[in-house]
């Protein structure tokens, strides 16, 4: 019963969020330039919350519909906030809409995941139960259309869910993330609408037709011979004799959710003259033969979730498996990484919390000097430089969330957001240790494994390094063109 009131709310604020972007005919027709649709000038969420703006020039053949870069034209009027719109700064703040998703999130973590994640961590336990409670939830589809089976909720709902379910348990919030932002994301905006309706339809609602099996998805750029440079790519791809078949070869490292999954988007270069220009993005469903996984991973943090590396042998794929046009693929990933950042943001946003948590509690009951250690003044001080890390990183997030729900390009706010939230998380999570002395160090309480969980944030999905590289890039190239 309580997750059907759950899933209720998911239901009604998709419903709810969608009425909302749809604009009237009378002002479409009245708002809209010449030589410009109405359908253009309509909020982005209305068409879908699921497509991003190009990280290249407009003119790229990758940029979805109605997709832009920093433009000085005004945005369209939504209830949502976002570019030049109402920007919201504390959860009583938002929309209706957004709160309830909040709370719903917020009571779950408390109830079904907090309680069980530091046992799942021991034991290296994926939570099964909690992520088919997750589907029933809609929260394993949050950003698919409802027409291929998802909750439709925009990309602010998404950062919000993150958040709260990272607090409850980092590794359940990983294997959400990965799931909607780095697998259903590019098939969904990118791919044909064949492969939407299998690739996307049924891992969106995550649960297979006996209701206990899950419909599990997973993401492969790393290799082992690259990390950071995801240009170098050695996996290869080639053309069958007859033309029909794509023939996959090469490992694919550091996959998260790859022992739970059914299927990947992979990348593979199918032209290796063009370089980082003759990648190509494919789903490949693991039982092809040829296929097979690596051993597990033995993680510092995060390990409810599997890793491992997926290898491919002779992988014979439908030629139509391919995501988008050859060559494509590059691009494809770095759009996928953008949004999956915000992602990531979300999930640190959750540990820095969890850590603030554990630590504002424990400073409460514990007596030192004849009185509780919170009235300390150094502790005091931890606990301020907390929140203010977590509060400030929460504040990006929540930006690049709402630039990407306004069809503006992100990339760098995305970026920024991944930064301070991984890095907050971190802090967080190492002042909590201090804070409890020899208790954080120990597994009685989660201080240590909230610092185990927030390393992970600075390294997957681009590291701090990288990070700084592309918010540079980007601030610098603005101002070359100024």
């Amino acid at each position: 019963m309580k997750l059907r009131l759950l899933s209720t709310t998911v239901s009604r604020c998709g419903r709810r969020l969608a009425t909302a972007r749809a604009p009237s005919a009378s002002a479409a027709g009245s708002s809209s330039r010449a030589g410009e649709s109405s359908d253009s000038r309509r909020p982005a969420a209305s068409r879908g919350m699921h497509t991003v703006a190009s990280a290249a020039a407009p003119s790229s053949p990758l940029t979805p519909p109605n997709c832009s870069g920093r433009s000085s034209s005004p945005p369209s009027p939504s209830p949502l906030g976002g570019v030049g719109r109402r920007t919201y700064l504390t959860h009583s703040q938002l929309p209706e809409e957004h709160r309830m998703i909040h709370e719903m999130c917020r009571k779950f973590a408390d109830e079904e995941l907090a309680p069980n994640a530091g046992e799942w961590d021991k034991k290296h336990e994926f939570p099964k139960d909690a992520v088919k409670q997750l589907a029933e939830l809609g929260l394993m589809g949050l950003n698919v259309s409802s027409e291929h089976g998802g909750s439709e909720l925009d990309a602010l709902s998404y950062a919000i869910a993150m958040e709260e379910i990272s607090r409850g348990c980092a590794s359940v919030g990983v294997i959400m993330s990965a799931h909607n932002s780095l697998y259903l994301w590019p098939i969904d905006t990118f791919g044909s609408e064949e492969l939407k309706e299998k690739y996307v339809a049924p891992y969106a609602q995550c649960l297979g037709d006996d209701g206990e099996s899950l419909m599990v998805g997973c993401f492969g750029l790393s290799e082992p011979g690259n990390g950071s440079d995801a240009g170098a790519a050695s996996t290869t791809a080639t053309l069958s004799q007859d033309g029909t078949e794509w023939i996959i070869n090469g490992t694919k490292a550091w996959i998260t959710n790859a022992h739970e999954s059914s299927a990947a988007v992979i990348f593979a270069t199918t032209d290796k003259a063009l370089k980082h220009k003759g990648i190509s993005a494919f789903v490949v469903p693991f039982d092809s033969p040829g296929f097979s996984l690596g051993a597990k991973e033995d993680k510092l943090g995060i390990r409810a979730s599997s890793t491992s590396n997926l290898i491919f042998d002779d992988v014979r794929i439908p030629r139509d498996h391919m995501i988008g046009e050859p060559g494509q693929g590059f691009k494809i990933a770095m759009q996928t990484l953008d949004g999956g950042r915000i992602g990531v943001a979300g999930q640190a946003l959750g540990i820095a919390s969890a850590a603030i948590d554990c630590a504002a509690k424990y400073a409460l009951e514990r007596q030192s000097f004849g009185k509780p250690i919170a009235q300390l003044q150094s502790i005091q001080n931890k606990i301020s430089a907390m929140s203010v890390a977590r509060d400030s990183a929460r504040l990006l997030t929540w930006r690049a969330a709402t630039i990407k729900d306004s069809k503006k390009k992100y990339t760098r706010e995305a970026a920024m957001a991944k930064l301070a939230a991984s890095e907050a998380a971190t802090m967080c999570a190492h002042q909590a240790i201090q804070v409890l002395g020899g208790m954080g160090y120990v597994s009685d309480m989660p201080a240590e494994r909230h610092y185990r969980d927030a390393r992970i944030t600075e390294i997957y999905e681009g590291t701090s390094e990288i990070q700084h590289l592309v918010i540079a890039g980007d601030i610098l190239k603005e101002y070359k063109q100024s």
